[in-house]
């Protein structure tokens, strides 16, 4: 099972379930904690391979295949599972989006709400050329001279430093063949997220986007014009990793937004 950390509040309250982008563990959300703890019960998960989650000797013994996304949501779903929390509001940074996005194929009736930060709905060029690079030369070139090349694109601003720095140091704990696996799930990716971005739902959306996350913001954009239930909220002086450029403001909007669904379920419900 995955490594996780929770804490409760009652049985009453909601649960809120956070899942860190690639090459990050539960800790990219330092942030968030204290204020959500206060008022919901929080689950934090560290992803296959990645933080609490990575066993050296398992990794070694795995066969070097890509992860795919149905395992990786199932992984989530085992420690909701575990923990016996039927329906959460996710929380999702950067490539945990794309694994919420793919909860809405297979368990979309475990979803309460969903806030995407850093949202990814599509690779423009820039970044499928990016990924194309990567494949090229994964194999023979360390891994976290790739990462930190990825982290200076996607960050390049001095404002982003504090969050290249966080993504670069957690990504220092994954060791190559890791790497490689979540990287290859990212190869030829864009199918299936039009395909996602295509499902119907009634579930709640909130995008929380940087206004300087040029590599995705865009994308974000056009998509949720196509999507009735999804609204975009654009944040002033922030990357991609906008719950750390500007905690406080995510803090605020998604909280603001979950209280919102809260409401609105507690109504349908009376």
């Amino acid at each position: 099972m995955l490594h996780y950390k929770t804490y409760t509040l009652s049985d009453d309250h909601p649960w809120v379930i956070f899942i860190h982008g690639a090459g990050g563990s539960l800790s990219h959300w330092y942030r968030q904690i204290r204020p959500f703890k206060k008022k919901y019960n929080v689950l934090l998960l560290d992803l296959r391979g990645h933080g609490g989650s990575y066993n050296a000797e398992q990794s070694l013994n795995q066969p070097l295949n890509a992860y795919t996304l149905d395992v990786v949501v199932e992984d989530v779903v085992e420690v909701m599972d575990h923990l016996q929390i039927e329906k959460g509001h996710m929380v999702g940074l950067s490539l945990g989006t794309i694994v919420i996005q793919a909860m809405f194929e297979h368990h979309p009736e475990r979803i309460a709400s969903v806030v995407l930060g850093g949202a990814i709905v599509k690779f423009n060029v820039r970044s499928t050329l990016l990924i194309r690079l990567g494949s090229l030369v994964q194999s023979f070139v360390p891994y976290m001279w790739l990462y930190q090349l990825f982290a200076w694109i996607l960050l390049p601003k001095k404002r982003h430093k504090k969050s290249r720095m966080m993504f670069v140091r957690d990504a220092a704990n994954l060791c190559q063949r890791e790497f490689i696996r979540w990287f290859k799930m990212t190869e030829n990716m864009n199918p299936l997220l039009r395909h996602f971005s295509s499902i119907e739902t009634n579930v709640p959306i909130l995008y929380i986007m940087g206004d300087e996350d040029y590599m995705f913001l865009e994308a974000v954009e056009r998509t949720a014009k196509h999507q009735p239930t999804a609204r975009v909220q654009v944040v002033t002086d922030s990357g991609h990793v906008v719950n750390v450029d500007q905690p406080d403001h995510f803090n605020s909007i998604s909280m603001a937004f979950i209280d919102q669904q809260v409401g609105s379920l507690a109504a349908s419900t009376s």
